[in-house]
């Protein structure tokens, strides 16, 4: 692992250590709530980011990804909530913020992938490696971070 993504993956770790906090001590309810204005809801978000960081390094590098379908399919781009998610459902997403991470870490040391197929992304990004990937993932989980913060203020958490 090079310094640089050594410290890109780091600070992907710190801002799902936040996010994980959330899911720890909003209540379900709360994190169902989609306020008024709005299309989604805190724990789509969060989930939102352990699919997208799948599609954009694993999918894209042609590896399996190390989520369900289900859940990918779910939380992708272009979706929104279906209805309210139970307890083991957001147990299963923070569980997955963290164990995904080392995965990658895991396999990018590994050699796994191999291979990327550029994209451009929908902020005009074109990735045409995992390293890009990796580092574009960031800023993506920071506008979501940021969206979260958004959602709790207007559901009347502070």
């Amino acid at each position: 692992m090079t310094p640089i993504l050594d410290f890109t993956l780091t600070n992907t770790y710190k801002t799902r250590a936040i996010l994980k906090n959330y899911l720890e001590n909003i209540s379900l309810e709360d994190l169902n709530k989609i306020p008024e204005g709005y299309n989604n809801n805190i724990f789509w978000n969060i989930a939102h980011l352990v699919a997208t960081q799948q599609i954009l390094v694993y999918k894209f590098s042609e590896v399996p990804a190390l989520v369900s379908d289900a859940i990918i399919n779910a939380y992708r781009k272009g979706t929104k909530p279906e209805g309210d998610v139970t307890q083991a459902e957001v147990d299963e997403i923070r569980e997955l913020l963290f164990s995904t991470l080392d995965q990658t870490k895991k396999d990018y040391e590994a050699g796994t992938f191999k291979t990327y197929n550029s994209i451009t992304t929908s902020m005009d990004s074109t990735l045409t490696n995992v390293d890009e990937a990796i580092a574009y993932n960031n800023f993506h989980e920071g506008i979501h971070l940021g969206s979260v913060l958004a959602l709790r203020h207007a559901i009347g958490l502070v």
